[in-house]
């Protein structure tokens, strides 16, 4: 389902940065309203510490390569993607950014120590699944074709 602009999905309307924090408010107000679920981790700093770089790391290893093909790093239009990009990180994953942003996530859910929390990364791992990944994946596959088709079958969604 697309609009009359081409590469752009009425599903792609929510920046993903965004949706990242949303879900990280969403995370706060849990740990806020619940007190049964909370933990304590063993060396909390190295475990976030170790989440956040990953992340950060991910995401910036990510755009670098995807700068350094001359394509697009704009999530909402993935039919701008004038390269498919297979090497550095993408050939772990087909989506690093997303995966950085879920470490991201995954930190905080360890900072505010509210197991209820694992609700919401299963949430945000669904909704990026349905209304971002599945809509840049038919983009995609339309744009590059069996060349994308091929990496699709090689390399997994997330990790």
């Amino acid at each position: 389902m697309s609009t009359d602009k081409p590469g752009v999905s009425l599903a792609l309307l929510i920046p993903p940065p965004l949706v990242v924090a949303l879900f990280g408010i969403m995370m706060w107000v849990c740990a806020q309203e619940f007190g049964i679920g909370r933990f304590v981790l063993i060396w909390p700093d190295l475990v976030i510490g170790l989440l956040l770089g990953g992340g950060l790391l991910l995401i910036g290893s990510a755009a670098g390569a995807l700068l350094r093909a001359r394509t697009t790093v704009n999530p909402l239009r993935p039919g701008n993607a004038s390269r498919l990009v297979v090497t550095g990180v993408f050939r772990w994953s087909r989506n690093p950014i997303y995966l950085g942003d879920l470490l991201l996530l995954l930190a905080w859910f360890m900072w505010l120590g509210q197991l209820a929390n694992l609700l919401l990364l299963a949430g945000y791992v669904g909704y990026m699944n349905r209304f971002q990944i599945m809509p840049e994946e038919r983009i995609l596959a339309q744009r590059f074709g069996d060349a994308y088709l091929n990496y699709c079958a090689r390399v997994r969604r997330w990790i």
